[in-house]
């Protein structure tokens, strides 16, 4: 180990012999393309300019503090982050730990976007990030943010920058636009391994986190990555995961512990799902958070998961991964890790093939509102009306749960809802989870769909789906567009739920609540109940 980076865990040297037999720690260094396979190689010829980020990063830190000092100097210090997937995910993990504070703007519900708008807007700069440069989410964001700035005599152009791939639309929309700044990202680096390019130390670095100590943590680990040894921490936990996985472990579970890193757990789940969940294979992680994976319930230390703790060492339990050291060491650690565990599992692990098909499915139904997810109405409990259930009630609904799928599958629940004002949803999943008696996951939609949905589509067939939406009491017009905020939100729920359902024969139930806080209290008593009689 070097620099203070640990990974405590063991299992599957056989897999770790073989890894540093075939050379796969210089090769990856060195960026052969030829290491997941023929089929994988095109895909993998132009995705791997993450390997050497912490160096070839080095000259966008000028350019960043010298962009923040001229921002500060026209007082503008709130920094607001339109974004998805990869775009926002290493942005929310480093300022959190940094302890600075970055706005980040993943949702698609209106009181998210409107909240956002209503503050501190004088003082705003908007980061539009998308690698594709044409992410739905994102810009509608930015038409919000253009007008509100319009209507508040503010010049909208001065106070956005992009992050973009060389010549997407977006790229040529901020030069034709006049936009603050336009930082161009490596192409060859994927959304998802995209931590330690523009995409992540831009918005960090113009909300005051200290990025050159970020590359500095990561290039202080590099050289050990590069080592055929089976003291390669890489290899060793590329070995973990893929040998776990190919022997029936096909989940793991993340926890946040008591440490530093705040949030670590969130943005390796979109590393770890997008990356393996494919062809009927791959990792599912359920993230834990700070729940901590070192106590936990008989959901989480199932026989059918490895635990993975992020910190923390002397709190781990029996049989536990511990991945320890500083953020930027991390993040290259499993970086470098999942995309090993690829070649273990059999898998490209850079391709995404199933995360379009809900974006079309959104798409058609903006264009056809009344055609709905397909899910029949079951019954009706107060605030919360129920669809695809075979159920009767709220209470035999949870209890019932675990039902839906087979032994050792997994229950996803998705909450198209606001992130901040109905944070309780995210409650459900360990009253869920022991009453089930499945590994459960959280996610919040449509954040989800640009991480864990590939896997979801892709992954191994075994999950059912249990969809949170709610009735909007305000909803938000998106600037010359047909449609608003809270129709888009309804789409890409409905359509993510089609794709499931029909295209993938999963099954899906749809709890909507009519009123938000009473549903929600619904569920919580419902699920309780449940949990505590099963």
């Amino acid at each position: 180990m070097t620099q203070g980076l640990t990974v405590d865990g063991a299992g599957h040297e056989d897999v770790l012999a073989a890894l540093v037999s075939d050379q796969v720690a210089s090769k990856l260094a060195a960026k052969d393309p030829t290491l997941w396979g023929p089929a994988a190689e095109p895909e993998a010829s132009i995705r791997l300019g993450w390997v050497d980020l912490p160096r070839t990063s080095r000259p966008l830190l000028a350019e960043i503090e010298a962009l923040r000092a001229e921002l500060l100097a026209d007082g503008v210090d709130h920094v607001v982050l339109a974004g998805m997937g990869g775009s926002s995910l290493a942005p929310e993990v480093i300022t959190r730990t940094a302890g600075v504070s970055l706005t980040v703007l993943d949702s698609t519900d209106p009181g998210v976007i409107q909240r956002s708008l209503g503050d501190s807007l004088e003082r705003s700069v908007l980061v539009v990030s998308s690698k594709s440069g044409t992410t739905v989410e994102t810009d509608s964001q930015r038409r919000a943010y253009l007008a509100a700035f319009s209507d508040a005599g503010i010049d909208g152009p001065s106070r956005i920058v992009i992050v973009t791939d060389p010549g997407s639309p977006l790229a040529s929309l901020g030069e034709k636009e006049g936009y603050r700044r336009v930082f161009l990202a490596d192409p060859n680096v994927g959304g998802r391994y995209s931590a330690l390019t523009a995409f992540g130390l831009v918005p960090s670095g113009l909300a005051g986190a200290d990025i050159a100590e970020l590359l500095d943590d990561a290039e202080a680990v590099m050289d050990s990555f590069a080592a055929d040894s089976p003291d390669n921490p890489a290899l060793r936990l590329g070995a973990i995961l893929g040998g776990a996985h190919n022997a029936g472990r096909d989940k793991v579970v993340l926890g946040d512990g008591p440490g530093a890193i705040v949030g670590f757990a969130a943005w390796a789940e979109q590393l770890i799902a997008e990356s393996t969940g494919k062809e009927g294979k791959g990792l599912l992680p359920v993230d834990v958070g700070g729940s901590s994976a070192s106590t936990p319930g008989w959901a989480d230390a199932s026989s059918d998961a490895t635990l993975a703790a992020i910190g923390a060492p002397e709190h781990a339990v029996d049989g536990q991964v511990v991945t320890d050291g500083t953020l930027g060491a991390l993040m290259l650690l499993w970086e470098n890790a999942v995309a090993i565990a690829g070649r273990v599992i059999g898998i490209d692990p850079f391709n995404q093939p199933d995360v379009e098909e809900a974006k079309k499915q959104a798409r058609a139904l903006l264009d056809n509102p009344n055609a709905g997810d397909g899910l029949a109405q079951s019954f009706v409990e107060g605030a919360v009306e129920v669809y695809g259930s075979a159920a009767s009630s709220l209470e035999e609904l949870f209890g019932s749960l675990g039902s839906l799928v087979p032994e050792h599958g997994y229950l996803a629940l998705q909450a198209y809802l606001d992130r901040d004002a109905d944070v309780d949803a995210a409650s459900l999943r360990d009253l869920v989870a022991r009453t089930a008696k499945l590994q459960t996951t959280f996610g919040w939609g449509p954040r989800f769909l640009h991480s864990t949905g590939q896997y979801h589509k892709g992954g191994h067939p075994n999950g059912g789906f249990v969809q949170l939406t709610g009735d909007v009491a305000s909803d938000l017009a998106i600037p010359d567009r047909p449609y608003t905020f809270g129709s888009l939100q309804k789409a890409q729920a409905a359509g993510d739920a089609r794709v499931l359902a029909e295209g993938r024969g999963r099954p899906v139930v749809r709890l909507h609540l009519a009123d938000r806080k009473g549903g929600l209290t619904q569920l919580l008593a419902a699920a309780e109940s449940a949990t505590q009689k099963g």
